[in-house]
């Protein structure tokens, strides 16, 4: 029940905070009225609403008129979701081509859009746990990892046989090694036989990393398998923050990725100016378009993406069957990106194809400067 509570006020703190970026000055109500001047800049009234700051006439100064603004807020964001929406599902290159030439008072601004959709996201990833049930918190991934190592665990206990069995060979010719070191014999052979065991160590470690059942190597086992046991060599790179972050990721991987996913919504705007060179460079030879416009499809790209994931979501947590909702995470962002790259810059097909085809691309190249700031910070803490 915390949950879903903590999933509502995300929800409501996004709305607002949606609609304190993009909403009108000053609520309107029926309770004072704003006599012959606006109580705001002083500017003579002409009508419902200042000319010159755009602050409502009349203003109220009840809980009933409080609460409007709130239900507002959360629900309406000044009635434009509603004219946004559409466009942005099925006609989201006209949403952009209409936005960016003048047409702004009838619907959400991106950044507006933008906002509200990922603190959306983040409430409703708490409470269904995501399109393909992203784990929610520190029990949901010890829960999934335990799932995860009874449906694999027989292979998972092989590999952790064989792997055990290697670093007792490890072992064994380690101490070989030493033995024909004091006898001043050579130690080719045994050089070799290390080499071969520790790469089978590294592959077997990676194995069981892929399974999801153990840890990386680490402690003794890792200088085994690095070869670095009784050198005298250190792991430690010599940059404090980064030593202590990699050592942080080591001791409780699950927990910094818990951490990770919990802040990624306040860094996701990081996502806009990531995006925008890939946009710029498939647009490098074209003078009618500048990187204003490529910001506007940009961020209305990126919200279209993220209320994709929520509805996906929903849908997860009703019961839709799984294959359905890979295929739509499949299909659906190439789909969109196409149409709104075609409309937005009135291109032809194939402009439009290939152009789609880069930014699919280069969206994991983003992806990865996402993924890397958000290490970044969080071995910075």
């Amino acid at each position: 029940m915390t949950g879903q509570f903590e999933s509502a006020a995300d929800a409501m703190s996004g709305a607002l905070a949606a609609r304190a970026i993009d909403g009108r000055s000053g609520g309107v109500g029926h309770d004072q009225g704003g006599g012959a001047a606006c109580l705001n800049c002083g500017a003579p009234l002409q009508g419902s609403h200042c000319h010159r700051c755009g602050q409502a006439a009349h203003l109220h100064r009840t809980m009933r008129g409080f609460a409007h603004d709130i239900a507002h807020g959360v629900f309406h964001l000044e009635g434009r979701m509603w004219s946004t929406l559409p466009l942005l599902a099925w006609r989201p290159g006209a949403l952009t081509r209409r936005y960016v030439h003048g047409e702004r008072a009838k619907f959400v601004s991106p950044l507006a859009l933008f906002l509200f959709s990922v603190f959306l996201m983040v409430a409703v990833f708490h409470w269904t746990g995501g399109p393909l049930h992203i784990v929610g918190g520190p029990e949901a991934v010890a829960t999934a990892r335990h799932a995860n190592a009874r449906d694999v665990g027989e292979v998972g206990v092989d590999i952790a046989k064989q792997r055990a069995a290697v670093l007792k060979r490890i072992d064994d010719l380690t101490a070989r090694r030493a033995a024909l070191l004091a006898a001043y014999e050579t130690t080719a052979s045994v050089d070799k036989a290390l080499v071969d065991a520790r790469a089978q160590a590294r592959a077997l470690g990676m194995a069981k990393s892929a399974l999801g059942l153990f840890g990386a190597p680490r402690d003794a086992d890792a200088a085994k398998v690095a070869g670095t046991e009784g050198d005298g060599v250190k792991a430690d790179t010599g940059i404090g923050w980064f030593d202590t972050g990699v050592r942080h990721v080591r001791e409780n991987p699950e927990l910094v990725a818990y951490k990770m996913q919990s802040n990624a919504y306040k860094f996701s705007w990081a996502l806009i100016p990531i995006s925008l060179p890939f946009i710029w460079l498939i647009f490098a030879w074209r003078r009618d378009v500048t990187m204003y416009d490529h910001a506007i499809f940009a961020t209305y790209s990126l919200s279209a993406m993220t209320l994709l994931v929520v509805a996906l979501s929903l849908l997860t947590a009703i019961g839709v069957w799984t294959p359905l909702i890979l295929l739509a995470l499949l299909i659906l962002p190439p789909l969109h990106i196409y149409r709104q790259l075609k409309g937005a810059y009135l291109l032809g097909r194939f402009a439009a194809l290939w152009r789609t085809c880069f930014l699919l691309l280069s969206a994991s190249v983003a992806g990865g400067l996402f993924f890397a700031l958000l290490v970044t910070m969080q071995m910075g803490e």
